[in-house]
């Protein structure tokens, strides 16, 4: 929520009554239970408050003061007041058993502000688990470094502290700078700039007409309506009769209404509390935080170019907080991996070792009960890269067959006029091959004329190749590129037999029939001619009886459909079973005839069978579609998802309801904290609450059994442009390759929570770091301007099980180490060889285990949390490394291929427990990677064990 700035000038008294104000404006409801939360209606509008938007903001706030909790080592907590002093020269809490001369801390004192639990008052504090990690932060002060902790009661007070601490400490020498006002910063004089600019007649004023044109060129995303209660407020706090704003309101109403506070706290974080990143912090950003590899000066400059607003920042590379906040806001910094954003798996194996992107009853874009069939429906679903539609075919009129919907017989399209379509987009979104899985229904004539058909306009694009018997597995997606394959029956291979008799293709029809009470198991069948069969080569359809008789006598090149009832039974009783088939044959699922508003099933579900082609209807929107279009989104939405190697190796041993570990693959811990959202919109349809909403976000993890979770934020009141949500969220993922991440906002409303948007992106498309998460509507289209703001951390886990609450920091030697089991087979031979591998198994765990230890120390020490990477904590140690006189208190040697620290003279104990466990880390490195050739120090060797 935004924050009202007070006077630093106010008598205690004063002071509390502000504080109170605070208290409540800032409560952090992040305890409170969801469930237990009164709803009301409201019709009313929030007041509007003043921002945090620069130093003098964060220091006037700890002027005023506040009330914090005072953590200490023996699991108590204190409640106390604390602010400012007037001069800047001390911090004061009350009351205290101390008298007022020593209750108190100098600035000068202070060595660093961490924010977060991350001291060992905190790790040790029984109580930690109750404080909520985003409003703790810790002031180190004197040489041995000993930790005032505390507790704010929302984010953003804390973040306030630490900004305006921070600052103060950075300019200990001239802590004044802040009182010459926000006058002289880069943003005020560009602001000054664009309003003289606009000020043709040099009056220094102008009509708010034309002030709020200006403001929405600078800022699209800022409502007229909002631009102008902005400065009616101003200039009634002014008690101005006139609307002619100046050039102070004009930077004023700017600076109220594009400061996100969020990002203005990281700005000053990561630029060491300047008002704008230079280069050098940029590129510090980009690698640490990012993630981003192999930058360069010139490339954080060309950032500055294109992103800076200003002309003196783009000259003297620079970036200020406008200019920041839309680099953050460019798809640069989008959640999804841009690698992602093209072919980037391998597609030169089997087709079965693939998830297909395929689609149900494709000519309908309504239900399937009363839909009628319309050509968009082809259009449609291969623009979004589907490879594999459906053509139920009945004989037409004129002997030219024709589709429609059996339920809907008043429209129909003809056969060519679908097939001229599919030709046309074919390979519009994707080049590789395109299945048409063919229900005919058609008579011998009409058969030959669909043949004749598909031969004029497909032509050689048709894939009529006879698979060969000395072969195995199908061909790759590769090399059949631009194909169009045809699923459908086809007759014995005697050229002798013209037509003959095949089961019929019907699916929702042969449902019907097995649901009958006279259903005596026999299928339907129908007549084929010799040219329709010959048209199908490697996706021949036949009947799924058993796992065991399809394993010894069904052929590579045959495809079986599964019912979605059929298909769960068999998940359900033969999970194993589904996915060892599944490595060399093609299944395809589709959803039960019970499904006559053609609603989705879930598609996970037989993903973690490895069922390649699960058939969706497109046409129907909804949290399933949701995560068939975001699964898609990867490889370059080429309609083709490489299935994890768990799937696809034949000694391979995978299970669907594997409830925990996945033999062979390590669990990671996906840290997610959301930050806050931008722009939502009121959801449609909804008026009980005016134009209010109270948002919140829930995060879905979608996988195998032991991978889905749901956890969700807390709900911000009656904030819809900028609302804060500051929480974090830990998942342990067991098969990373197969999980899929979906964001929703919602509205939480009296009757009903409100869909407001969501994004789903697969877990190997995540970008680490600071991301925007870009908004969907409940039709799937993207919104503008409508983002998430979150970070995404992602961690290794050693051991397994269930996720501990501290992560990383849970010392291994609290609990028996886990190792690594071989299971025997029965083939003495075979067991006896890899007998020998246990033994080095077991050193190459503990050589693992300690590595990891040392390196959680070194981040324990350096006051980071889990998270961090060893970028972070080399740049937090090497900052910590220098004298008051600002030089080097160490001096770094090489030493089997790691830098070395090593003290030029005494140093305090706090820094030796650093260096010591730093040089553990080293010696891990040394053992753990022993025939590593020499190489110089750089980017490369050793940091890349982050």
């Amino acid at each position: 929520m935004p924050i009202r700035t007070s006077t630093p000038t106010a008598p205690h008294s004063d002071i509390r009554k502000v504080t109170h104000y605070f208290q409540i404006a800032l409560q952090d409801p992040a305890n409170q239970k969801c469930g237990g939360r009164k709803k009301t209606v409201s019709f009313s509008s929030m007041p509007s408050e003043k921002k945090i938007s620069s130093a003098s903001d964060c220091i006037s706030f700890m002027q005023a003061g506040c009330e914090l909790k005072k953590v200490r080592p023996n699991s108590r907590i204190y409640n106390r007041f604390f602010t400012l002093d007037t001069d800047l020269q001390a911090l004061r809490w009350e009351p205290s058993k101390k008298d007022l001369e020593k209750a108190k801390l100098d600035i000068s004192a202070i060595k660093e502000i961490r924010l977060g639990k991350n001291t060992e008052t905190f790790r040790n504090n029984g109580l930690a688990d109750q404080i909520c990690e985003d409003c703790a932060f810790s002031i180190l002060h004197g040489e041995n470094y000993e930790s005032l902790d505390l507790v704010a009661n929302s984010a953003d007070v804390a973040n306030i502290w630490v900004s305006g601490l921070r600052y103060l400490v950075s300019r200990s020498k001239q802590p004044l700078d802040f009182m010459e006002g926000n006058q002289n910063t880069p943003r005020f004089m560009w602001l000054k700039k664009v309003f003289e600019a606009a000020d043709i007649d040099g009056n220094g004023i102008m009509l708010e007409d034309t002030s709020v044109e200006l403001i929405k060129q600078l800022n699209p995303t800022l409502k007229e309506s909002k631009i102008r209660l902005k400065f009616k407020e101003i200039q009634k706090s002014k008690e101005k009769l006139t609307t002619r704003v100046t050039e102070e309101e004009f930077c004023e109403a700017f600076c109220e209404l594009c400061t996100r506070p969020e990002v203005y706290f990281l700005l000053v974080q990561i630029s060491k509390n300047k008002e704008y990143l230079d280069a050098n912090d940029l590129m510090l950003f980009l690698e640490a935080e990012q993630g981003v590899t192999q930058i360069t000066e010139d490339m954080c400059l060309d950032i500055i170019r294109r992103y800076e607003l200003s002309e003196e920042g783009r000259q003297k590379g620079f970036l200020a907080i406008d200019g920041f906040t839309q680099y953050l806001l460019s798809p640069e910094c989008d959640i999804f991996d841009p690698e992602q954003k093209k072919v980037a798996q391998d597609m030169t194996q089997p087709l079965s070792h693939y998830y297909i992107n395929a689609s149900h009853n494709t000519y309908l874009i309504e239900d399937q009960f009363r839909g009628p069939a319309d050509i968009n429906g082809y259009v449609r679903a291969l623009k979004m890269g589907c490879r594999s539609i459906e053509l139920d075919v009945n004989d037409g009129s004129d002997n030219e067959p024709i589709l429609c919907n059996r339920n809907n017989m008043t429209t129909h399209l003809s056969f060519r006029s679908v097939i001229e379509v599919i030709n046309k987009f074919a390979f519009v979104a994707s080049e590789y091959p395109l299945i048409l899985c063919l229900g005919n229904h058609c008579s011998l004539p009409q058969q030959k004329v669909m043949v004749q058909q598909m031969k004029k306009v497909f032509g050689s694009k048709l894939y009529t190749e006879a698979p060969l018997p000395s072969e195995s597995y199908l061909p790759s997606p590769e090399k059949l590129k631009r194909m169009i394959i045809v699923k459908g029956k086809k007759l014995p291979s005697d050229p002798d037999v013209l037509e003959g008799e095949v089961t019929d293709e019907d699916e929702e029809a042969e449902m019907s029939r097995r649901m009958s009470v006279d259903y005596n198991g026999e299928q339907k069948q129908i007549l084929l001619c010799r040219e329709l069969s010959d048209l199908v080569s490697i996706c021949k359809s036949v009947q799924y009886r058993d796992f065991e008789l399809s394993m010894k006598s069904q052929n590579y090149w045959e495809i079986c459909s599964f019912s979605e009832t059929e298909a769960s039974r068999i998940a359900n009783e033969y999970p194993e079973d589904f996915v060892n088939y599944n490595k060399k044959f093609l299944s395809r699922i589709y959803p039960s005839a019970m499904r006559i508003d053609s609603s989705n099933l879930n598609p996970q579900d037989f993903w973690n069978c490895g069922c390649q082609i699960v058939a969706m209807n497109f046409q129907t929107p909804g949290p399933m579609m949701d995560l068939h279009t975001g699964w898609f989104l990867q490889n370059g939405g080429c309609g083709y998802v490489l299935r994890p190697s768990i799937m696809r190796d034949e000694v391979s041993y995978f299970s669907a309801n594997t409830k925990g570990i996945v033999p062979g693959v390590s669990p990671l811990v996906l840290h997610i904290k959301i930050i806050s959202g931008q722009n939502f919109p009121k959801p449609k349809g909804a008026c009980a609450k005016g134009d209010v909403i109270d948002p919140y976000v829930c995060i879905e993890i979608h996988g195998i059994p032991a991978d889905c979770s749901e956890q969700r934020t807390k709900t911000v009141q009656q904030n819809s442009d900028n609302p804060i949500f500051d929480e974090t969220f830990e998942f342990q993922v067991n098969l990373p390759e197969l999980a899929v991440i979906r964001f929703v906002v919602l509205d939480d409303d009296y009757i009903g929570d409100e869909f407001i948007g969501q994004y789903t992106v697969p877990f190997e498309c995540l970008q680490p770091g600071y991301r925007h998460v870009p908004l969907r509507s409940f039709v799937g289209d993207v919104m503008e301007h409508v983002t998430l703001f979150v970070h995404i951390a992602i961690t290794n886990r050693s051991g397994g099980g269930k996720p501990q609450k501290r992560s990383l920091s849970v010392r291994m030697g609290k609990k028996v180490r886990e190792y690594t089991m071989l299971r025997n087979i029965g083939l003495k031979t075979i067991d006896d060889i890899f007998k020998i591998a246990v033994h080095p198994l077991r050193e190459a765990i503990d050589m693992r285990e300690n590595m990891q230890n040392a390196i959680v120390s070194v981040k324990e020490l350096c006051g980071l949390p889990p998270i961090a990477s060893l970028k972070q904590c080399l740049l937090t140690l090497s900052s910590r490394l220098i004298t008051s006189d600002n030089t080097p208190s160490v001096s770094l040697v090489m030493k089997d291929n790691f830098p070395h620290l090593e003290p030029l003279g005494a140093i305090p104990d706090v820094q030796k427990k650093m260096l010591a466990a730093y040089d553990l880390v080293g010696n891990c490195y040394s053992l753990f990677f022993p025939c590593v050739g020499r190489k110089s120090y750089g980017r490369g060797s050793f940091v890349e064990l982050q």
